[in-house]
Parts: structure tokens; C-alpha cells; sequence
């Protein structure tokens, strides 16, 4: 019966979405070419430098020499294996999805048990230093000291989910065991030159794959991108936002924050850059409500990102359920950490004004906008001339397989 009323839920869905689509062509094709735009100037330059160096790094074995050094770490803190600190760091440089990318792969090599890549898959899909500085803090609000206070509760609040899911099933009993606890340089060597000999692949087909799997992926999220950019468009149209966000809007008031927010708020729920910059947009006395509610959008990571993420686990046996309770989590520790740190990291910080910087800091407190302007420039030829090279690689295999 259960499965009788999911496939009606999942069908109705589906018909609701094809209808709007049918009603509104104008509003979905403008959502979609946004998306469009989002995913090709920015996402797909930025993050797949990103994913063929972790397949290549994870490929020749660097990865496990990581995770030799790391052990003695990784383990007492987040009772992970050291290899998850790649993950970890990873992650926080190039933003989401890619630790969830990276924690599906070491799972497919067995580098992790499936308790332990559900752990780190609950910590390591954070906002990059890109999007909270460039894009939310200069891009939208301005103020480029917001970045520090957004930024310190993000990744802090993520450490500190990752504390509290060492304690996810601590009875594992295919947990990883390193051969020793102390760190030895030399293990570490060894045990990444024994994982390069293990890949029996050449070097020629090790650089193809990565390239290859790693513009798949961003393919995949692309598609989500634009797909949940017309959804949100939809609901608005439609007006069911209107309905949800009056709900919300309810909550919102209980926690002493505005009702305006509702709209933004549910919007950020599902997208976050759609979120963020409208909240950045209502107009309120008070910097600390806004700061609080896109700390928490921030950490809850989006409906999009979710799937995203969702999609790129449901190739392993990766359970999902962990990392949506920990999204939850972090945007809620992430939204308290805003509110106690709001005073010494921002209202505090008073010499951080830009007019007050000497030509350096100007220079260096810049550089997140003048990355986004490089990816909004030259990002569309690198995503065209990677997808072009995807091609070339699948004809010449297919031609290959042809022949053979």
C-alpha cells in the first residue's frame, strides 16, 4: 500500500510539474536559462578542476598517503579513517558536491566502510570560500566582513556536526583498520605506492577517466540546477510559495524574526543562491536576523544540493538519510554560532572596512568578486571546450570497442 501511494505521489508530481510547464512556457524557459547561465559560467569551471584532481590524486594512491598521516586525527575526532581528511579539505576549498563525490569514490575503492563514508558524507558537503565571500557577502550584501562571520560559523558548525556523528553507529563492524597508530612517513609511501600498483590501468586511460567521470557528474548537476530553478518558478507562479512561506512566515515570528523573510527563507530552502540574494533585499534594521537565517540556508545546503548529493550516493550503498539529519543539524548550529559570534566578528571588527585598508587589503579583499567576474568571462569557453573533449574521448572508446 505504501508503495501504491508513492507511486501516485511521485506520478501526480511529475503531471503537476508537466502542466505548469505546458501553462507557464515563458517564466520556466527565463528559470532555465538562469540556471543554465549559473551552471556554465561559474559551477562547471570552478568545481571541475576540482573533481578530476581527486580522481586523479585518489587514482595514484596520494589520497591513501593522506590517510596514513591523518589517521591518528581523523579517527579520535570524527572516528573516520585518515583518507577522510582529503575529503574534508576538499570539500571546503571547492564547495558542494564534492564531498560527497569524493566519499562515494573512496567507498567504491573500499578506502571506507558504509558507516563510515555515511559519517563523512554528513560533513564534508560545505559552501566553498568562493560562493559565502564573492557571491553572498561582496555579491549580494556588500560588506565584505559578513564573509568572516558567515564563513567561521559555516565550517566551524560543520566541524562540530562532524564531532557529533562519530557517535553514528559506533558498533560498525566493517570498520577500517589502519596497521599502525603511529605516524610513519615511510607506511605512508608504501601504502600509496601499493594503491597506484593496484589500478592496473595506464596513464593514459587513469587521465581519460578522470576527466571523464568528473564531467559526467557536473553534467548530472547541471541538470539539477536548472531543473530546480524552473521548479522554484513553478511554485511561485502556481502560488503555492505564497501558501508555504506564510507558514513559515509564522515560525519565523515564534524565533523573533520578521514574516518578510517567509518568501526568502522558503526560496533558500530549495535553492541558495536564489535565497540568499533575496534576503539580502528586504529591507530591516537588523544585518544579525538576516546573517542568522542564511547561516542556517547555508548549512542546510538546499533542496538542489541535496538531490544532487542524492544522486550522487544512490550509486553506492550510502544511506542518505545521515546526511539530510546533518544538514539540519549544521544549519542549526550554524544559525546559533551566528548569533554569539555576531558581536566579536562583526560589529567588533571595526578597522575591517575596506575605505580603511591600505592598496593591498583592497587588492586581496577583492579577489573573491574578481574570480566570479573571470568565471562569468571566460567560464563558458572552458565548459564547452571540456564537453568537447568528453566527446572526443567517448567516440574514440566507442570506436575502440567497435574495432575490438
Amino acid at each position: 500500500m505504501n508503495q501504491f501511494l508513492k507511486t501516485i505521489l511521485l506520478s501526480s508530481i511529475t503531471v503537476f510539474i508537466t502542466v505548469s510547464l505546458i501553462k507557464f512556457p515563458d517564466p520556466a524557459l527565463e528559470a532555465s536559462i538562469r540556471g543554465l547561465n549559473l551552471w556554465w559560467e561559474v559551477v562547471f569551471p570552478s568545481l571541475l578542476p576540482f573533481f578530476i584532481a581527486s580522481e586523479l590524486l585518489i587514482s595514484f594512491g596520494v589520497v591513501r598517503f593522506i590517510g596514513v598521516l591523518f589517521e591518528p586525527i581523523m579517527r579520535p575526532l570524527f572516528n573516520i579513517p585518515g583518507v577522510g581528511s582529503f575529503g574534508w579539505m576538499m570539500g571546503m576549498a571547492s564547495g558542494y558536491p564534492t564531498g560527497a563525490k569524493i566519499t562515494s569514490r573512496l567507498r567504491k575503492e573500499k578506502q571506507l566502510s558504509k558507516i563510515e563514508a555515511e559519517r563523512l558524507v554528513s560533513f564534508t558537503n560545505n559552501s566553498s570560500p568562493l560562493f559565502i565571500f564573492g557571491a553572498i557577502s561582496i555579491g549580494f550584501f556588500h560588506d565584505a566582513k559578513l564573509g568572516i562571520l558567515l564563513a567561521t560559523c559555516h565550517y566551524v558548525g560543520n566541524a562540530l556536526v562532524g564531532i557529533i556523528m562519530r557517535f553514528y553507529k559506533t558498533n560498525d563492524p566493517f570498520r577500517t583498520r589502519e596497521k599502525s597508530k603511529a605516524v610513519s612517513l615511510r607506511r605512508a609511501f608504501y601504502e600509496m605506492h601499493e594503491t597506484r600498483l593496484k589500478d592496473k590501468r595506464p596513464l593514459g586511460e587513469v587521465l581519460g577517466d578522470a576527466v571523464l567521470n568528473s564531467i559526467k557528474t557536473l553534467v548530472m548537476v547541471g541538470g539539477f540546477i536548472v531543473l530546480f530553478s524552473v521548479l522554484i518558478k513553478i511554485l511561485f507562479l502556481v502560488g503555492v510559495s505564497t501558501i508555504i512561506a506564510s507558514v513559515l512566515a509564522s515560525i519565523l515570528t515564534i524565533f523573533s524574526l520578521p514574516a518578510e523573510y517567509g518568501l526568502p527563507f522558503f526560496s533558500g530552502l530549495f535553492e541558495i543562491t536564489i535565497g540568499a540574494d533575496m534576503l539580502s533585499k528586504v529591507t530591516h534594521d537588523s544585518l544579525l536576523q538576516q546573517a542568522i537565517l542564511i547561516s542556517f540556508i547555508l548549512g542546510f545546503n538546499g533542496f538542489s544540493i541535496q538531490a544532487q548529493v542524492a544522486s550522487i550516493l544512490a550509486k553506492t550503498d550510502i544511506s542518505f538519510k545521515p546526511y539530510f539529519f546533518a544538514r539540519i543539524l549544521h544549519g542549526t548550529i550554524a544559525s546559533i554560532l551566528t548569533i554569539i559570534l555576531y558581536n566579536p566578528l562583526y560589529l567588533n571588527r571595526k578597522t575591517f572596512n575596506v575605505e580603511d585598508m591600505p592598496v593591498s587589503g583592497v587588492a586581496k579583499e577583492n579577489i573573491w568578486i574578481s574570480t566570479l567576474e573571470l568565471m562569468n568571462q571566460y567560464g563558458p569557453f572552458i565548459t564547452i571546450g571540456f564537453l568537447g573533449i568528453a566527446v572526443i574521448l567517448l567516440y574514440r572508446r566507442t570506436n575502440r570497442k567497435d574495432v575490438g
